[in-house]
């Protein structure tokens, strides 16, 4: 058995996710044998990835392999890889908003992108879905700045903003062509403004929409109800069979309690978010605004500007939000930007665990952590 080969990294921290940030031309070509090196990489399948990069969590097991685009729209693309943490898996089914805001940043740090003398703006193509989006981030004197003033929940401190514009998608904001469906009786509301997503009352799924993350997912009988849920709306919108993919997300919402517009817990699938992705908090700020929507009662909308507050379990989400309608006369997204920040935290060489390593034994209570 040969040993591991190092493999130039990045780790960084994007919005409230951290990922490994690769090079396409650092990888294998082949996405099989690609995935089979990420997963060696980032610890899996193992429930403490211990072996590792990956931090135990759905959102700090996350890859993004970046490369210059060919697309005349795109200065760089984007392939977002989410790695399971306790199953040999690797999908690119989703986009990933969150570890996108440090894309412009890695680009600039690998010379695939100039910057600026102030600021710098780099168009992405995201892979996943075709989808595009730019961001602009602080470059004084030319180099990536990561300290500022800006501030997001779910994340300590301060650093640099980074502003996340997404032009209007080709894609339909309501897969279903309908502000309201109904899934075994079940009222919900199906958005797609970059992240397949389930919009419910919380309440319709017998609990409050304010319990913890830990709470939630201690809840079997809800567990089970948003499997079925989930996998009859994947199939509701297109979709097919998603019992093996990470999409669509379901979100919950409530009344907000803290001055936003509506209080959320969404599920990635299974594990409760704690906070709530870029990407799945623009379908709900999109879904927030269509007339009859599960949604459109609960929210408290500000009547000026396209401000929707989203609060989750670690504070709120601010995001720029606006709807029009397309050709055929159905509600569509006009515009959707977001401040997100991003932070190099390290940056060098990984060796992974050794092909054909047996993965970990899951731990018995009690047993060494």
């Amino acid at each position: 058995m040969t040993g591991p080969a190092a493999v130039r990294c990045m780790l960084m921290r994007g919005g409230t996710s951290k990922g490994a940030y690769f090079l396409a031309t650092d990888l294998p070509a082949d996405p099989g044998a690609r995935d089979e090196l990420l997963l060696r990489i980032m610890g899996s399948p193992d429930e403490r990835q211990i072996d590792g990069l990956g931090g135990a969590h759905p959102l700090t097991s996350k890859v993004a392999v970046v490369s210059p685009s060919s697309d005349p729209g795109a200065d760089v693309d984007y392939l977002f890889l989410q790695v399971t943490v306790t199953k040999p898996e690797v999908s690119a089914r989703q986009n990933c908003g969150n570890i996108l805001a440090g894309i412009g940043p890695f680009a600039v740090e690998r010379g695939l992108v100039a910057a600026g003398e102030e600021r710098t703006s780099v168009r992405i193509r995201m892979v996943n879905t075709g989808d595009f989006a730019t961001v602009t981030f602080p470059t004084p004197g030319g180099r990536v700045d990561y300290t500022g003033d800006a501030e997001i929940s779910g994340v300590p401190g301060t650093a640099a903003p980074v502003l996340i514009e997404f032009p209007p998608g080709t894609r339909q904001l309501l897969p279903t062509e309908n502000a309201r469906d109904e899934i075994d009786g079940i009222p919900v509301t199906c958005v797609d403004n970059g992240m397949p997503t389930v919009l419910v009352r919380a309440t319709a799924l017998k609990v409050t929409g304010y319990e913890t993350p830990k709470e939630l997912e201690e809840d079997l009988p809800l567990a089970a109800r948003l499997r079925k849920l989930r996998l009859a709306a994947g199939k509701l919108m297109g979709l097919g069979d998603v019992s093996d993919a990470t999409v669509p997300k379901v979100t919950l919402l409530a009344s907000p309690r803290n001055g936003g517009a509506v209080t959320t817990r969404t599920f990635i699938p299974v594990r409760c978010h704690t906070s709530i992705g870029v990407l799945g908090a623009a379908g709900v700020a999109a879904g927030l605004r269509l007339e009859g929507g599960v949604g459109a009662e609960l929210a408290e909308l500000s009547p000026e500007g396209d401000r929707v507050r989203i609060e989750h379990p670690t504070g709120y989400l601010d995001i720029e939000s606006s709807l029009g309608t397309d050709s055929a006369g159905l509600p569509a997204a006009r515009r959707t930007a977001v401040v997100r920040t991003a932070r190099k935290i390290l940056d060098g060489t990984v060796f992974p665990r050794s092909a054909g390593t047996a993965p970990l034994p899951v731990p018995t209570p009690g047993g060494p952590r």
